[in-house]
């Protein structure tokens, strides 16, 4: 008994340490978990408790063990676990999307959050994949948001009191350049034309430039459940004019 019990300690110390070093970053969905290789787990577990995993007890806590951090490393990696208290975890709305929801506490409208994270990474942060944010409140597009997932350089120009930071967008065969509002430094406002026709497309890049140089974020964001969108922003996809 008293070997069992040791057993499931070592197995809540072990799970525990793995998911004290989850790491939340930014404002929307903006989650990684650094979560130790299988392997590792597995040689700690061994040391931590050699005698007792030997037992059924034992095995048992260990199978206990690697499903739990497994699942995790697996929900962190789809990027489904929202970051943002009283908001659902992310489900599938088709491709490489995910949808997320709340209320409002005050007024009791949903709230609603469409996210596709980048194919690849920055340079800066080879831990968080830039992702494209479209936020909705009440059934209305309120935001469309990218956040490259690291600190922007300072914007390009002010128009009417707003800053603004030139980016080039490619949508499939269509390429042109934006000027997008800069948000705190680490935000930008897309533009509702980019918006609608990244919902269209195949293909999405967004190249701006870094501190370093300039970065390319390249999505994939076939697969949107149109009727989903439309129902909680009203918004429909529609391609990019080349004029």
């Amino acid at each position: 008994m008293n070997q069992s019990a040791h057993v499931w300690r070592e197995a809540v110390k072990l799970y525990q340490r793995g998911a004290s070093r989850a790491t939340f970053r930014g404002f929307w969905g903006s989650i990684y978990l650094e979560l130790d290789r299988r392997e590792d787990i597995l040689h700690e577990s061994r040391f931590s408790f050699p005698a007792a995993s030997s037992g059924f007890a034992g095995k048992t806590a260990l199978m206990f063990l690697l499903f739990i951090t497994w699942s995790a490393a697996a929900l962190a990696q789809s990027g489904a676990m929202s970051p943002n208290q009283g908001e659902s975890d992310g489900v599938s709305v088709g491709g490489k999307w995910l949808e997320f929801s709340s209320a409002d506490k005050m007024t009791g409208a949903k709230n609603v959050r469409f996210e596709l994270q980048s194919n690849n990474y920055f340079r800066e942060d080879p831990n968080y994949k830039p992702r494209v944010n479209l936020i909705c409140s009440g059934g209305k597009l309120r935001l469309a948001e990218f956040n490259p997932g690291m600190k922007l350089p300072p914007p390009n120009r002010i128009i009417f009191g707003q800053p603004e930071l030139e980016v080039r967008v490619r949508i499939d065969d269509y390429n042109g350049f934006k000027h997008w509002r800069w948000l705190r430094g680490r935000y930008l406002s897309m533009d509702k034309d980019t918006t609608r026709g990244l919902m269209s497309g195949q293909v999405f890049n967004i190249e701006l430039p870094t501190f370093r140089s300039r970065e390319i974020a390249e999505f994939s964001p076939a697969g949107l459940d149109f009727g989903r969108v439309r129902e909680a922003c009203d918004l429909k996809p529609k391609k990019p004019s080349k004029d």
